[in-house]
């Protein structure tokens, strides 16, 4: 698959589907490959007529890696940024965004459609608010505002995200286990993904790549990102916000507060949902990205 040069740096990406089909770059979460977007997603994307790019975000898969900069002090992020400060970060959620836009002139593509969920969720808001002539309509999956007072993921929740994450290299079977548990934790409780399943998912990933460090990085570029309601206020573009109700890591608080501030957004809340895209969803998820695709005509 192609590399591209783009923003300064070098990113993986991939186009699925059909030259003339609507134009759709899918931004995944923190820590995450591309690959957290699913071939059978995809699939039904570009059975509904999308022309799918996906790319790893800086820092994770087989795009640029920032190991140089090692692991930032979190305290200190949230230290520099209750105070004022600009925290001392290697990139930000918005040179994230930056790098998407950068994709799509690389592509040659004027305006697309974007989604992204979680992390990614806050990187379309960015482009969105930054880039908006890059943005045709906008759906932002399980995240947020960046709003302080929302409230946090559950204790089990935010242990299975933080957690020291085991280096596969020195414990493969280590590394697998503990994201099954993650993904056991954060998943959504109507809808368990088999065990053998989620090791397929965790073992392909290490097969792809393995770069346990890149999370910290992208966790620090989320603390320090600022509240973004004031300007999400602005945005004229089709919006759509969808949120599972039972979804521990960012709670489903976090999709209303994105849609109230968002004066175009219409809010899509599945029950039994967690943090994850199991495929008894997908049908609610594509049809909520198609009702802002459709209503920017």
């Amino acid at each position: 698959m192609p590399t591209a040069q783009v923003n300064g740096i070098e990113i993986w990406y991939d186009v699925i589907g059909p030259d003339d089909g609507k134009p759709i770059l899918l931004i995944s979460g923190v820590g995450t490959q591309s690959t957290r977007w699913k071939d059978d997603f995809v699939a039904e994307l570009t059975a509904r007529g999308y022309r799918v790019i996906k790319m790893d975000n800086r820092d994770i898969g087989l795009s640029q890696k920032f190991t140089d900069h090692g692991i930032p002090d979190f305290k200190k992020v949230l230290t520099d940024k209750a105070m004022g400060r600009t925290p001392d970060l290697p990139y930000t959620l918005s040179d994230m965004a930056a790098d998407g836009a950068a994709l799509l002139d690389h592509l040659e593509i004027d305006k697309a459609h974007i989604c992204g969920f979680s992390m990614g969720g806050m990187i379309v808001q960015l482009m969105a608010i930054e880039h908006p002539d890059k943005v045709l309509s906008m759906t932002s999956v399980m995240s947020n505002t960046g709003n302080p007072d929302l409230p946090r993921a559950t204790d089990a929740a935010m242990a299975a995200l933080t957690r020291p994450r085991p280096d596969a290299l020195v414990d493969r079977e280590r590394a697998i286990q503990s994201r099954i548990e993650t993904d056991r934790v954060i998943g959504s409780p109507a809808y368990p993904i088999p065990e053998e399943e989620l090791r397929a998912h965790a073992e392909a990933d290490l097969d792809r790549s393995i770069h346990p460090t890149g999370f910290s990085r992208q966790y620090a570029a989320i603390l320090a990102t600022r509240d973004r309601r004031a300007e999400l206020q602005k945005l004229t573009m089709p919006v759509s916000v969808i949120h599972g109700v039972a979804d521990p890591l960012v709670p489903v608080e976090g999709g209303r507060d994105t849609a109230a501030n968002c004066p175009t957004a219409e809010l899509i809340e599945i029950e039994g949902m967690g943090h994850n895209f199991p495929r008894e969803v997908y049908e609610q998820v594509l049809d909520g990205i198609d009702r802002a695709v459709n209503r920017a005509g």
